[in-house]
């Protein structure tokens, strides 16, 4: 049976990507910071959860001790908004530096943590989930500073991390899930969280070593830097 760790998995994207992995057959081992949420909802035999924190190292490595012996796939979900800060006056350098510390180092101490048990002879897939709002020629608006930074910072660390995982058979993807009606997103994004995770999950099986690393749209279009 094929297996998945999917962080943030307690609500929106990351809840509907244990949902839709569970129907698909997979075991899935979901991690949440600390309410389950709607993993109440999705109770299944080839469900475990356990807590996150991505901030925490001690965190991290527990969640890692427990995670199955031998991982297929990781969907690295978990994250946060900032604020959308309107002019540089209103930047909050505390909270700027703990997005940074959520989005773009969290994911690497799981990718980190996790890394033997998906180092094997078949070939493992990394989703981490950024945002088009990474794309430093597609900042046309500005504000969200702390946000766009962290994920742009998530983008490089995975295009550095992909240079070394291909001796190991891992193959990464930078995923922007769409404006997406999510608690994030808002009431007037135009993409439903189901289709957002479907065309994620079609772009994953395209994946290969040849083209890991590509920042992609969950529609398939490949993204600018």
């Amino acid at each position: 049976m094929r297996v998945a760790v999917v962080t943030g998995a307690n609500r929106g994207l990351g809840a509907e990507w244990t949902h839709q992995l569970l129907e698909d057959g997979w075991q899935v081992y979901a991690g949440y910071r600390s309410e389950l949420g709607r993993l109440t909802t999705l109770a299944n035999e080839n469900l475990t959860t356990h807590v996150l924190d991505v901030q925490s190292n001690d965190s991290v490595q527990l969640f890692a001790e427990n995670a199955p012996l031998k991982i297929d796939l990781l969907v690295n979900n978990a994250g946060v908004a900032d604020g959308r800060w309107r002019n540089l006056s209103e930047i909050d350098d505390e909270w700027a530096l703990e997005v940074l510390d959520i989005n773009a180092l969290g994911p690497v101490r799981v990718v980190k943590s996790l890394y033997p048990k998906m180092k094997h002879n078949s070939l493992t897939k990394i989703a981490m989930i950024s945002s088009l709002m990474a794309s430093i020629d597609d900042c046309h608006m500005g504000r969200s500073y702390a946000y766009r930074a962290s994920k742009t910072a998530l983008n490089m660390f995975t295009v550095s991390m992909k240079k070394e995982a291909l001796e190991d058979n891992i193959s990464f993807v930078i995923l922007h899930p769409g404006w997406v009606k999510t608690d994030m997103g808002g009431d007037r994004a135009p993409v439903e969280i189901p289709e957002s995770v479907t065309g994620m999950r079609n772009v994953l099986e395209t994946r290969t070593l040849e083209n890991t690393g590509e920042f992609v749209q969950f529609d398939g279009e490949l993204l600018p830097w």
